[in-house]
Protein backbone atom coordinates (compact mmCIF):
# COMPACT_ATOMS: atom_id res chain seq x y z
CA UNK A 1 0.00 0.00 0.00
CA UNK A 2 1.35 3.51 -0.79
CA UNK A 3 1.07 5.91 2.42
CA UNK A 4 1.41 9.96 2.67
CA UNK A 5 2.51 11.04 6.22
CA UNK A 6 2.84 14.06 7.07
CA UNK A 7 4.95 14.99 10.27
CA UNK A 8 7.25 12.16 9.35
CA UNK A 9 9.76 13.73 11.90
CA UNK A 10 8.32 14.19 14.92
CA UNK A 11 7.30 11.53 17.45
CA UNK A 12 3.88 9.74 16.17
CA UNK A 13 4.39 10.46 12.46
CA UNK A 14 8.30 9.08 12.73
CA UNK A 15 7.12 6.09 14.16
CA UNK A 16 4.25 5.48 12.15
CA UNK A 17 6.24 5.51 8.85
CA UNK A 18 8.89 3.11 10.72
CA UNK A 19 6.15 1.21 11.35
CA UNK A 20 4.89 0.78 8.13
CA UNK A 21 8.05 0.56 6.14
CA UNK A 22 8.84 -2.17 8.45
CA UNK A 23 5.85 -4.03 6.45
CA UNK A 24 6.76 -3.58 3.04
CA UNK A 25 4.67 0.04 2.42
CA UNK A 26 5.30 2.34 0.87
CA UNK A 27 5.54 6.08 2.48
CA UNK A 28 5.71 9.28 1.60
CA UNK A 29 6.76 11.86 3.48
CA UNK A 30 5.96 15.18 2.70
CA UNK A 31 8.39 17.83 3.77
CA UNK A 32 8.13 21.44 3.96
CA UNK A 33 11.98 22.02 2.51
CA UNK A 34 12.88 20.43 -1.09
CA UNK A 35 12.95 16.52 -1.25
CA UNK A 36 16.06 15.44 -1.20
CA UNK A 37 14.93 11.63 -1.24
CA UNK A 38 12.71 9.61 -4.04
CA UNK A 39 10.21 8.73 -1.03
CA UNK A 40 9.91 13.07 0.11
CA UNK A 41 7.16 15.06 -1.73
CA UNK A 42 6.98 18.76 -1.03
CA UNK A 43 4.51 20.87 0.68
CA UNK A 44 3.80 24.22 1.79
CA UNK A 45 0.63 24.58 4.37
CA UNK A 46 1.29 28.70 4.61
CA UNK A 47 0.37 28.76 1.41
CA UNK A 48 -1.89 25.80 0.21
CA UNK A 49 0.46 23.95 -1.57
CA UNK A 50 0.55 20.00 -1.91
CA UNK A 51 2.92 18.59 -4.75
CA UNK A 52 0.11 16.27 -6.25
CA UNK A 53 2.84 13.82 -7.65
CA UNK A 54 3.37 12.90 -3.98
CA UNK A 55 -0.51 11.90 -3.06
CA UNK A 56 -0.62 9.99 -6.58
CA UNK A 57 -1.17 6.65 -6.17
CA UNK A 58 -2.11 6.54 -2.22
CA UNK A 59 -4.65 4.71 -0.87
CA UNK A 60 -4.12 6.51 2.53
CA UNK A 61 -3.04 9.96 3.77
CA UNK A 62 -1.94 10.26 7.58
CA UNK A 63 -1.54 14.08 8.65
CA UNK A 64 -0.12 14.02 11.92
CA UNK A 65 1.56 17.93 11.10
CA UNK A 66 1.32 20.94 13.72
CA UNK A 67 3.57 22.89 15.75
CA UNK A 68 3.90 21.27 19.72
CA UNK A 69 1.23 22.69 22.46
CA UNK A 70 4.13 22.15 24.99
CA UNK A 71 7.33 23.44 23.09
CA UNK A 72 6.99 26.97 23.89
CA UNK A 73 5.45 29.55 26.26
CA UNK A 74 1.44 30.42 24.93
CA UNK A 75 2.44 33.92 23.66
CA UNK A 76 -0.01 34.95 21.34
CA UNK A 77 2.28 34.84 18.56
CA UNK A 78 2.76 30.81 19.47
CA UNK A 79 -0.91 30.40 19.91
CA UNK A 80 -1.33 31.28 16.46
CA UNK A 81 1.53 28.93 15.37
CA UNK A 82 -0.51 25.93 16.86
CA UNK A 83 -3.98 27.08 15.31
CA UNK A 84 -2.54 28.03 11.94
CA UNK A 85 -0.02 24.88 11.80
CA UNK A 86 -2.92 22.53 12.14
CA UNK A 87 -6.10 24.66 10.31
CA UNK A 88 -4.30 25.50 7.19
CA UNK A 89 -1.76 21.89 7.26
CA UNK A 90 -5.60 20.23 7.40
CA UNK A 91 -6.78 22.48 4.62
CA UNK A 92 -4.58 22.49 1.95
CA UNK A 93 -4.53 18.79 2.34
CA UNK A 94 -8.25 17.84 2.09
CA UNK A 95 -8.30 20.07 -0.38
CA UNK A 96 -5.62 18.83 -2.51
CA UNK A 97 -7.25 15.18 -1.63
CA UNK A 98 -10.99 16.48 -2.96
CA UNK A 99 -9.17 17.66 -6.18
CA UNK A 100 -8.07 14.22 -7.25
CA UNK A 101 -9.05 12.23 -9.94
CA UNK A 102 -8.65 9.04 -7.71
CA UNK A 103 -8.74 10.56 -4.49
CA UNK A 104 -7.31 7.48 -1.18
CA UNK A 105 -9.46 5.38 0.15
CA UNK A 106 -9.24 7.18 3.43
CA UNK A 107 -7.83 10.40 4.67
CA UNK A 108 -6.63 10.00 8.99
CA UNK A 109 -6.37 13.26 9.88
CA UNK A 110 -4.26 14.18 13.83
CA UNK A 111 -6.61 15.65 16.43
CA UNK A 112 -6.44 15.62 20.04
CA UNK A 113 -8.65 14.66 22.76
CA UNK A 114 -8.16 18.37 23.95
CA UNK A 115 -11.70 18.80 21.78
CA UNK A 116 -13.51 18.17 24.75
CA UNK A 117 -11.82 20.51 27.08
CA UNK A 118 -11.53 20.04 30.78
CA UNK A 119 -14.35 17.39 31.76
CA UNK A 120 -13.60 17.07 35.39
CA UNK A 121 -14.85 13.50 36.72
CA UNK A 122 -17.12 13.15 34.01
CA UNK A 123 -15.82 10.82 31.36
CA UNK A 124 -16.43 11.26 27.61
CA UNK A 125 -16.50 9.17 24.48
CA UNK A 126 -16.96 10.34 20.79
CA UNK A 127 -20.13 11.32 21.63
CA UNK A 128 -19.42 13.71 23.79
CA UNK A 129 -19.82 17.76 22.52
CA UNK A 130 -16.57 20.10 22.00
CA UNK A 131 -15.70 21.60 25.70
CA UNK A 132 -14.57 25.13 26.12
CA UNK A 133 -10.79 26.56 26.32
CA UNK A 134 -7.75 27.12 23.66
CA UNK A 135 -7.12 23.62 22.82
CA UNK A 136 -10.87 22.77 22.41
CA UNK A 137 -11.74 25.81 19.96
CA UNK A 138 -8.10 24.52 17.94
CA UNK A 139 -9.48 21.24 17.74
CA UNK A 140 -13.00 22.04 16.64
CA UNK A 141 -11.29 24.44 13.26
CA UNK A 142 -8.57 21.79 12.90
CA UNK A 143 -11.52 19.13 12.02
CA UNK A 144 -13.29 21.15 10.47
CA UNK A 145 -10.46 22.37 8.01
CA UNK A 146 -10.84 18.28 6.45
CA UNK A 147 -14.23 19.02 5.01
CA UNK A 148 -13.00 19.69 1.29
CA UNK A 149 -12.14 15.45 1.68
CA UNK A 150 -15.47 14.44 3.65
CA UNK A 151 -17.39 16.88 0.79
CA UNK A 152 -15.01 14.91 -1.72
CA UNK A 153 -16.18 11.45 -0.74
CA UNK A 154 -13.10 10.67 1.42
CA UNK A 155 -13.90 8.38 4.38
CA UNK A 156 -12.67 10.84 6.69
CA UNK A 157 -11.05 9.94 10.60
CA UNK A 158 -10.43 12.32 13.34
CA UNK A 159 -7.51 10.88 15.54
CA UNK A 160 -7.94 12.48 18.88
CA UNK A 161 -5.17 11.32 20.61
CA UNK A 162 -4.35 11.49 24.11
CA UNK A 163 -1.00 11.88 26.12
CA UNK A 164 1.42 9.80 24.58
CA UNK A 165 3.81 7.56 26.82
CA UNK A 166 6.91 7.70 25.44
CA UNK A 167 10.40 8.38 25.91
CA UNK A 168 11.69 10.42 23.01
CA UNK A 169 9.22 13.13 23.07
CA UNK A 170 6.06 14.58 23.78
CA UNK A 171 5.14 14.81 27.76
CA UNK A 172 6.51 11.48 28.93
CA UNK A 173 9.72 12.44 27.20
CA UNK A 174 9.80 15.64 30.23
CA UNK A 175 8.92 13.40 32.86
CA UNK A 176 11.02 10.24 32.84
CA UNK A 177 13.95 12.27 33.56
CA UNK A 178 12.51 13.90 36.30
CA UNK A 179 11.39 10.91 37.94
CA UNK A 180 15.06 8.95 37.35
CA UNK A 181 16.58 11.69 39.24
CA UNK A 182 13.98 10.91 42.04
CA UNK A 183 12.61 13.98 41.84
CA UNK A 184 9.35 13.15 40.41
CA UNK A 185 5.46 13.60 41.98
CA UNK A 186 1.81 14.70 41.37
CA UNK A 187 1.14 17.57 39.31
CA UNK A 188 -0.64 20.15 41.37
CA UNK A 189 -3.89 18.40 43.35
CA UNK A 190 -2.81 15.47 41.32
CA UNK A 191 -6.89 14.37 41.07
CA UNK A 192 -7.30 15.12 37.57
CA UNK A 193 -7.59 12.75 34.84
CA UNK A 194 -4.82 11.86 32.61
CA UNK A 195 -6.03 10.29 29.64
CA UNK A 196 -2.89 8.34 28.05
CA UNK A 197 -1.82 5.90 25.42
CA UNK A 198 1.18 3.90 24.79
CA UNK A 199 3.63 4.84 21.51
CA UNK A 200 3.13 1.68 19.96
CA UNK A 201 -0.62 1.30 20.64
CA UNK A 202 -0.59 4.57 19.36
CA UNK A 203 0.94 3.16 15.87
CA UNK A 204 -1.52 0.28 16.20
CA UNK A 205 -4.40 1.89 16.48
CA UNK A 206 -3.78 4.11 13.57
CA UNK A 207 -3.11 1.35 11.16
CA UNK A 208 -6.22 -0.31 12.49
CA UNK A 209 -7.91 3.29 11.78
CA UNK A 210 -6.73 2.74 8.18
CA UNK A 211 -7.51 -0.69 7.71
CA UNK A 212 -11.25 -1.15 9.09
CA UNK A 213 -13.57 1.06 6.72
CA UNK A 214 -16.50 1.34 9.19
CA UNK A 215 -14.44 3.66 11.33
CA UNK A 216 -14.97 7.27 10.26
CA UNK A 217 -15.12 10.39 12.36
CA UNK A 218 -13.59 11.23 15.62
CA UNK A 219 -11.93 8.14 16.89
CA UNK A 220 -10.30 8.20 20.34
CA UNK A 221 -6.64 7.10 20.87
CA UNK A 222 -6.90 6.46 24.60
CA UNK A 223 -6.19 3.75 27.02
CA UNK A 224 -9.24 1.93 27.89
CA UNK A 225 -8.94 3.66 31.62
CA UNK A 226 -7.73 6.67 32.26
CA UNK A 227 -6.27 7.32 35.36
CA UNK A 228 -5.66 10.59 37.91
CA UNK A 229 -2.18 12.03 38.04
CA UNK A 230 -1.57 11.23 41.25
CA UNK A 231 -2.18 7.80 40.25
CA UNK A 232 0.29 8.04 36.89
CA UNK A 233 3.10 9.81 39.21
CA UNK A 234 2.45 6.50 41.76
CA UNK A 235 3.11 4.12 39.09
CA UNK A 236 5.73 6.42 37.43
CA UNK A 237 7.60 5.81 40.79
CA UNK A 238 6.84 2.15 40.87
CA UNK A 239 8.15 1.30 37.65
CA UNK A 240 11.29 2.82 37.75
CA UNK A 241 12.22 2.08 41.67
CA UNK A 242 12.09 5.97 42.50
CA UNK A 243 10.39 7.84 45.07
CA UNK A 244 7.37 10.00 43.32
CA UNK A 245 6.58 12.05 46.53
CA UNK A 246 7.66 15.86 45.88
CA UNK A 247 4.54 17.38 44.32
CA UNK A 248 5.11 20.52 42.03
CA UNK A 249 2.64 23.34 43.13
CA UNK A 250 0.07 24.42 40.99
CA UNK A 251 0.90 27.85 41.28
CA UNK A 252 4.74 26.61 40.45
CA UNK A 253 3.89 25.09 37.17
CA UNK A 254 1.50 28.47 36.16
CA UNK A 255 4.90 30.25 36.49
CA UNK A 256 7.11 27.84 34.46
CA UNK A 257 4.49 27.35 31.89
CA UNK A 258 2.18 29.92 31.25
CA UNK A 259 -1.40 29.48 30.19
CA UNK A 260 -0.31 25.88 29.06
CA UNK A 261 0.02 25.34 32.95
CA UNK A 262 -4.35 25.16 33.02
CA UNK A 263 -4.05 22.08 30.53
CA UNK A 264 -1.51 20.22 32.60
CA UNK A 265 -4.14 20.87 35.53
CA UNK A 266 -6.84 20.18 33.57
CA UNK A 267 -8.48 16.96 33.64
CA UNK A 268 -9.33 14.78 31.05
CA UNK A 269 -11.73 11.83 31.42
CA UNK A 270 -11.57 9.97 27.92
CA UNK A 271 -12.46 6.61 26.53
CA UNK A 272 -11.47 4.84 23.46
CA UNK A 273 -15.34 3.81 22.95
CA UNK A 274 -15.33 3.87 19.02
CA UNK A 275 -11.54 2.25 19.08
CA UNK A 276 -12.98 -1.00 21.50
CA UNK A 277 -16.22 -0.99 19.18
CA UNK A 278 -14.54 -1.85 16.33
CA UNK A 279 -12.72 -4.39 18.20
CA UNK A 280 -8.76 -3.29 18.29
CA UNK A 281 -6.98 -4.95 20.78
CA UNK A 282 -4.52 -2.66 23.38
CA UNK A 283 -1.39 -4.22 24.04
CA UNK A 284 -0.30 -1.91 26.77
CA UNK A 285 -4.16 -1.10 28.40
CA UNK A 286 -2.87 -0.34 31.77
CA UNK A 287 -0.26 2.55 32.76
CA UNK A 288 2.45 0.30 34.20
CA UNK A 289 2.24 -1.51 30.81
CA UNK A 290 2.79 1.58 29.00
CA UNK A 291 5.57 2.93 30.82
CA UNK A 292 7.47 -0.59 30.43
CA UNK A 293 6.68 -0.76 26.52
CA UNK A 294 8.51 2.99 26.79
CA UNK A 295 11.12 1.61 28.39
CA UNK A 296 11.75 -1.21 26.24
CA UNK A 297 11.53 0.69 22.98
CA UNK A 298 14.31 3.41 24.52
CA UNK A 299 16.99 0.44 25.07
CA UNK A 300 16.74 -0.62 21.37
Amino acid sequence: MRIAVTGSTGLIGQALAQDLRGDGHDVVRFVRREPQSADEARWDPARDYVDPAGLAGCEAVVHMAGAGVGDHRWTAAYKREIRDSRVNGTRALATAIAAMPRPPAVFVSGSAIGYYGDTGDRAVDEDSPAGEGFLAEVCVEWEAAAAPARAAGVRTVFARTGLVVARQGGAWGRLFPVFRAGIGGRLGNGRQYWSHISLRDEIAALRHIIDTPALSGPVNLTAPEPLTNRQVTAAMGRVLRRPAVIPVPAIALKVALGQFAEDVLGSQRVRPARLLESGFVFRDPGIEDSIRAALDEGAH
